[in-house]
């Protein structure tokens, strides 16, 4: 009988059945299509034996102008430099406690009327001014600068609030900075007056540690520590508790183990080692101490706290009930059906200001790493708000990004100025050229404009020469227009939407993004891409954690990734590819939760679930373990038959054409198995595997050897698998021997 060639049309589709699909791919993983044709993907190797903490959500890379290669990661712990394979902590510190001073101030201006005692004191001061008391009075408190405590009668009055009394003077209370120390000056009073000059003790917050014996874990108090689980913490100048808790154990990095109160939380002892030497495989693993006697309220006097910023959620959290969801979604009175978001996961946008780097924490603060600094890897980052000449810093946005034309900081989501409160559809730039000034003035660039459409700014991605900003409901196109109003925007498309704050890519002046049941490109215009695999994602698919998604480009293969999480996941654990090129469709599992195509590096990075940086399409296996193991790959097409299945087909040989080229084993081999059915809906009848090698140790392109596979049914499919090291391979056009057999 003549062979039959075996030629399906590239991509997988999936809106279809297997059979109706007849000339076409049905199903896949780990393998890619290049001219038509499908290969196996490339394999991954590990960055390094170190590890970082956290779920990493956003990568970052630059050169700067020494030529050192730095790679930012943005986690729900931490955010960290990559540089030679280390991972440097540059995460800001949101509190540092300092110890108690006693320190004495100056007291200019307090004016009383009567008898008056003594003024006392109670923290930290530059002055005390402008207070006046007549007739009987107790205690009156006195306004300073910031952190001022007021003490009168009874209560306690808001900080930095002005306090006037009347009545006999006692003592006057005041609690807040100590800022130096100078000596008593220009006290007025009518009456008999003492003001003696005394030693002030500050009330700030004093940190102390208790051990209780035969337990590893440490009771911190700390009034107001603002941490919550999981954050990091650093002590300095804390003293021994006695026996196993040494001030050594206790002057280090700590991962905070459990909140109690507002006011305490607890630790585990560890034995002293750097941070990176206790993170094993992403999570915090420390070798504990236990207490070997019990010790309250120790620890010394002068205790510092350095607490690093909230860390975020890895997964996102929600809730169901009255109120979820949109109006009239369900039927009057009943409970809503969909879940509510009551709090989501630590994402994080950066981008580079000329060499130095700007962090954005979503709906979070603003931060600068200055990569010139004097060893600035083993500095941390500071609020933008600290910088030399700030001026209206926003603390608060949803993303930011540099301008790359125009060279503005650019803000979404932040908060207007002049308040702490943020607007989600406000859009705050700087002055051209300075990070730090956001006042806008007759003299510079800065400003805002406010996005007329949705009800949050989701994202926004810069393109051909303007940035496409993205609410919940609408895409606006954000373009430098110049003085005087700097930057204008207007809305190119509506009823559009958009799964998360990371699921759009630019890609050769095009920007693709996911949306919550679509594939959306802009080329000039929006429109919807039509995708053979829609069905398939969007039907097992986790959408309370669908702000996990992000999107990835891999341009060597004219790719777009999606990784996303499937139904039954709250981890990524699938991806779906678009190549733009070929305009054709492919998915496949993989667990990644960030990715960074190829420029200063030599290939694409990602960020495994593990906490290891992979360098991708880098030999031929997966590098995540020790010896590399095999990536499982497989290809299988739709059914396809003889006479639309009137007959029974019978196969008898298959003859394969599959080449191994650039093969680091020497035996590569990939299995052919033909499956056969009777019905489009029925089972599979039987199989008959058999293993097509490589018999020579050189690459060769073609196989003309042929196998015997005896298979009958109405219908056929075939699948191509692999499951060794060291092999790549491609597919070209196998062909069978088959024909009509009879209809029983």
């Amino acid at each position: 009988m003549p062979l039959t060639k075996l030629q399906f049309q590239p991509g997988i589709n999936k809106e279809t059945t297997s059979y109706s699909n007849e000339g076409g791919w049905f199903d896949m993983d780990k393998v890619r299509f290049r001219a038509g044709y499908p290969e196996k993907i490339g394999g991954w190797t590990k960055v390094g034996i170190n590890s970082f903490l956290g779920s990493c959500r956003a990568l970052h890379a630059w050169r700067t102008i020494a030529l050192d290669n730095y790679v930012g990661l943005g986690t729900s712990e931490k955010y960290y430099i990559e540089s030679g394979q280390g991972y440097y902590d540059i995460t800001p510190i949101r509190l540092s406690q300092p110890p108690n001073e006693n320190v004495s101030v100056n007291i200019d201006g307090i004016f009383a009327t009567g008898e008056v005692g003594e003024v006392e004191i109670l923290l930290n001061l530059e002055e005390v001014t402008g207070q006046e008391a007549t007739g009987n009075v107790g205690r009156v408190g006195i306004q300073t600068n910031d952190d001022v405590m007021v003490i009168v009668p009874d209560s306690f009055v808001e900080q930095n609030e002005t306090f006037f009394a009347t009545g006999e003077v006692g003592e006057v209370t005041i609690s807040g900075n100590i800022d130096t120390t100078v000596t008593p000056e220009g006290v007025s009073a009518t009456g008999e007056v003492s003001i003696p000059i005394i030693a002030i003790q500050t009330l700030l917050p004093v940190i102390t540690f208790s051990a209780t014996n035969a337990s590893n874990q440490i009771t911190v108090t700390h009034a107001n520590h603002g941490a919550v689980a999981k954050d990091f913490v650093t002590f300095t100048n804390a003293v021994s508790l006695g026996g196993n808790i040494t001030a050594a154990i206790l002057n280090q990095e700590y991962e905070i183990n459990e909140i109690v109160d507002d006011n305490s939380y607890k630790i585990l002892a560890r034995q002293v080692a750097s941070l990176p030497e206790i993170t094993v495989n992403g999570v915090y693993t420390p070798t504990t101490v236990a207490a070997n006697s019990s010790d309250t309220g120790n620890g010394g006097d002068n205790v510092t706290g350095d607490y690093q910023i909230n860390n975020g959620l890895e997964s996102a959290v929600y809730g169901n009930g009255w109120g979820a969801g949109t109006w009239s979604r369900g039927a009057w009175g009943s409970a809503a059906t969909v879940n509510l978001l009551t709090d989501t996961l630590r994402l994080w946008s950066h981008d580079n200001f000329g060499e130095d780097l700007i962090i954005n924490v979503h709906n979070g603060g603003i931060f600068y790493w200055d990569a010139s600094a004097t060893n600035a890897i083993t500095l941390r980052a500071v609020p933008l708000s600290s910088l030399t000449g700030a001026s209206n810093t926003p603390t608060v946005a949803a993303k930011i990004i540099v301008s790359d034309v125009d060279r503005h900081v650019i803000a979404f989501g932040c908060n207007p100025l002049g308040s702490s409160t943020q607007d989600p559809l406000l859009i705050r730039f700087s002055d051209q050229e300075n990070a730090a000034d956001w006042t806008p003035t007759t003299t510079n660039t800065a400003g805002d404009l406010i996005v007329g459409s949705g009800s949050r700014i989701v994202t926004a991605i810069e393109t051909r020469q303007q940035t496409l900003v993205f609410t919940d409901v609408s895409v606006h196109s954000l373009q430098f227009l110049g003085a005087p109003f700097t930057f204008g925007i207007n809305m190119i498309s509506e009823n559009v939407t958009i799964a998360s704050p990371n699921s759009a890519i630019a890609v050769e002046d095009n920007v693709y993004w996911m949306g919550k049941n679509e594939f959306y490109a802009y080329t000039g215009q929006v429109q919807k891409l039509p995708c053979t695999v829609k069905d398939f994602v969007f039907s097992d698919f986790n959408e309370n954690q669908s702000e996990k998604i992000f999107a990835s480009s891999n341009t060597s293969f004219s790719e777009i990734w999606w990784f996303y999480p499937s139904a039954d996941s709250t981890t990524i654990d699938r991806y779906v590819i678009y190549n733009y090129v070929q305009n054709i469709w492919y998915y496949g599992n993989l667990a990644r939760g960030a990715w960074l195509d190829r420029g200063i590096q030599e290939f694409p990075i990602a960020a495994g679930l593990d906490g290891y940086l992979y360098l991708h399409e880098n030999g031929f296996d997966d590098g995540s373990t020790a010896p590399a193991s095999a990536i499982s790959a497989h290809i299988e097409s739709s059914q396809f038959d003889i006479g639309d299945g009137n007959n029974f087909s019978f196969v008898n040989r298959l003859i394969p054409d599959v080449t191994f080229r650039n093969s680091s084993t020497s035996t590569p081999s990939v299995t052919f198995t033909m499956k056969a059915r009777n019905f489009p809906g029925g089972n599979y009848l039987e199989t008959d595997d058999e293993t097509i090698s490589k018999t020579t140790s050189v690459p060769v392109e073609q196989f003309t050897n042929q196998t015997f596979v005896r298979l009958r049914g109405r219908s056929m499919a075939l699948r191509v698998a692999s499951t060794e090291t060291g092999m790549t391979w491609r597919l070209g056009s196998p062909r069978l021997d088959i024909r009509q057999d009879g209809r029983r």
